[in-house]
């Protein structure tokens, strides 16, 4: 309940996922969220497979043939500016629609959306939708009950909000935990910020303190952790002054209890607990913020952390659309009701089967309107339209970052090569495009732009030459561009890097082993933070830190190349591209 009203407080621009199924648990949780919202506000549910048109509106064909003049017909989003706009069935939304929806609540007047999940447990919401998600509630194991709605305090907090400011070492212990965490696009700690403002507009708070930025961290940021945050060393205690008569009473008496949990929904707080969180040293401040947030981490939550979800079209449909594109061209889907147009084209012989049993009372309807007797033509209504979708797999290129630098070549390059040449002929088979990078020296050379010719790629890696330095950031700069390129023309791609992960040549092409393991970390961060899927291939003779340390700053699965198991290397890649 406590998230209920923390969206009903000011629900635009936000959106809260509500995992149930149809049930009492849900309708009753609807029904008490529908109560805390201001009087008037609209509330409109959208259907689970709108239209386009349907969304932003548009001419209104049955209207306009009737009145005889052009007729508009205003949009779901439209009618929803400022209220709550319900999306049933949100996990099987379509991609392209989940970013209609998500692109307005940029606007002015953004309504807030409230997505109805009811997909199994390996399904999820479409990831634009995803990145938007600033609440959530799992209603699946809860029965309903009675619950205060509690709409006067509701009604203070709304009139409290605007006035209400976040401290910025309160917004620095957010950023900290973000970043802990693992959670890199800064749209979240946006958003937790907000809600941290709501909550304390809730609690009666001129300003946030840290428990209201515990909850929101909590809420918000727990979710999308993606790391597990490093336990907190223990600084050493300070040697114990020499206690005089009155400091000695004061250490039997034992240390002030610091430690007190506020209840969110109090208005009226303990005023000296707030004065003391506000005198809080900034570490402790950060370190309240993440333990809050740790605490409230799913079990089994971080299992798939080592491989990270593929940011691709295909990943992001939901559903209904996993591992497809939809357009004019592939596999016909089944005909649906719909109107041509949109990636859609007329199902001729689906519309006629549903007009034909409808011939006779129309043609009579027509005789009645008339006065005369209907032709011979067919009579076809908006109704009877049926249209058919594509499905065809999304092209998908894998991208080979070699390191063939001195280092590399003096080790393993011969057999790095070897391992690739098994992985060239994978995707052959699988009909998969191939890229191939590779950086030595002071820079980064594309050796073959994505192609699906086997022989090509076979040729540019057996010319490919060793020597030189290693600048691994020169490397990563060129995969991430090429990858997001791919990506705006609607590609998967996967990154395969092979090296032992020292760099010594900095972005700039200068020398310096210190400058560019920095640079090296900073490009690493930005492949993490583009949501790339990555496997770094450590190809040095012994187990080193360097490719490790690189692996976790990249969010990429590591993997040994053991001498000998290069189908090792093959089955690593089959996972993640899977």
């Amino acid at each position: 309940m406590l998230v209920a009203r923390l969206f009903a407080l000011q629900p635009a621009g936000l959106v809260l996922r509500i995992r149930a199924g149809v049930g009492p648990a849900r309708d009753a949780f609807l029904a008490a969220l529908h109560d805390m919202l201001p009087p008037g506000m609209p509330v409109l549910r959208c259907p689970a497979h709108p239209t386009d048109e349907a969304l932003l509106g548009g001419l209104d064909l049955p209207a306009t043939l009737a009145a005889g003049r052009p007729v508009q017909r205003q949009g779901l989003i439209a009618r929803a500016a400022g209220g709550v706009l319900l999306l049933a069935s949100a996990d099987r939304l379509p991609g392209d629609t989940a970013s209609l929806l998500c692109g307005k609540l940029d606007s002015e007047t953004p309504p807030g959306l409230v997505a109805l999940d009811e997909g199994e447990a390996d399904e999820d919401l479409p990831a634009v939708l995803l990145d938007r998600i600033a609440l959530r509630v799992d209603l699946d194991a809860l029965r309903p009950g009675r619950c205060d709605t509690g709409r006067d305090q509701l009604s203070l907090a709304r009139g409290r909000l605007p006035s209400v400011r976040t401290p910025a070492p309160i917004a620095d212990a957010l950023c900290s935990a973000a970043l802990s965490l693992g959670v890199m696009p800064m749209r979240a700690t946006m958003l937790a910020g907000r809600i941290a403002r709501m909550a304390a507009a809730l609690a009666g708070h001129a300003e946030v303190d840290a428990d209201d930025a515990a909850l929101a961290a909590a809420l918000v940021l727990s979710p999308r952790a993606t790391t597990v945050p490093l336990p907190a060393e223990a600084p050493a205690p300070p040697p114990p002054p020499e206690a005089g008569p009155e400091q000695g009473e004061q250490n039997e008496a034992g240390p002030p209890d610091r430690t007190h949990m506020r209840d969110p929904e109090a208005n009226n707080g303990h005023q000296a607990g707030r004065d003391e969180d506000q005198e809080a040293p900034p570490d402790d401040l950060r370190q309240t913020v993440l333990d809050a947030a740790a605490a409230m981490l799913p079990p089994h939550l971080l299992d798939g952390a080592a491989a990270p979800a593929r940011g691709s079209a295909s990943a992001a449909q939901g559903r209904a659309g996993a591992g497809a594109v939809l357009g004019t061209r592939g596999r016909p889907l089944t005909p649906r009701p719909g109107r041509p147009g949109q990636g859609s084209r007329l199902a001729l012989v689906e519309t006629l089967r549903h007009a034909a049993p409808w011939q006779k009372p129309r043609r009579e309807a027509v005789a009645r309107r008339t006065g005369e007797a209907a032709s011979g033509r067919l009579l076809v209504q908006v109704s009877d339209l049926h249209v058919t979708r594509y499905s065809r797999r999304p092209r998908s290129t894998a991208i080979f970052l070699v390191d063939a630098s001195g280092s590399a070549a003096m080790h393993r390059l011969a057999e790095a090569k070897g391992a690739i040449e098994l992985l060239l002929g994978e995707c052959y088979v699988r009909r998969d495009r191939v890229a191939l990078l590779a950086f030595r020296g002071t820079g980064t050379e594309l050796l073959l732009p994505p192609t699906g010719a086997l022989a090509r790629a076979r040729r540019s890696l057996a010319a490919l030459p060793g020597g030189g330095g290693t600048p691994v950031a020169s490397g990563l700069d060129a995969a991430v561009e090429l990858a997001c390129q791919l990506r705006r023309l609607g590609e998967t791609t996967l990154i395969v890097m092979l090296t032992d992960g020292r760099a010594n040549v900095a972005r700039d092409g200068t020398p310096g082993r210190a400058r560019a393991e920095q640079d090296a970390q900073a490009s690493a961060m930005r492949l993490r933070a583009a949501g790339l899927p990555a496997l770094l291939v450590d190809i040095s003779p012994r187990v080193q830190p360097h490719a490790q340390a690189l692996a976790t700053s990249m969010g990429a699965r590591y993997l040994r190349l053991l001498q000998g198991e290069p189908e090792r290397l093959s089955s690593a890649v089959r996972a993640l591209a899977a």
